[in-house]
């Protein structure tokens, strides 16, 4: 894993995505972040600190209830 790296829990992106009734395109919309990277993070792909808080604010949840323990 990279240095500052983190690896989101998929199946509790998917939850949240799912409580927002949001794509994968809207979540992109909503938080700048690619369509190409939420797919990556969705397959178990490891993010940056800095993605993955802009996919929580997006989502309205705190990046810590995102991350995979």
């Amino acid at each position: 894993m990279r240095v500052g790296s983190i690896r989101i829990d998929k199946i509790k992106l998917c939850v949240e995505m799912a409580k927002n009734d949001f794509s994968g395109k809207e979540l992109s919309k909503r938080s700048g972040v690619s369509v190409m990277t939420i797919s990556y993070i969705k397959n178990g792909k490891t993010c940056s600190v800095s993605t993955g808080a802009k996919l929580a604010a997006a989502l309205g949840v705190d990046i810590s209830d995102l991350v995979q323990k």
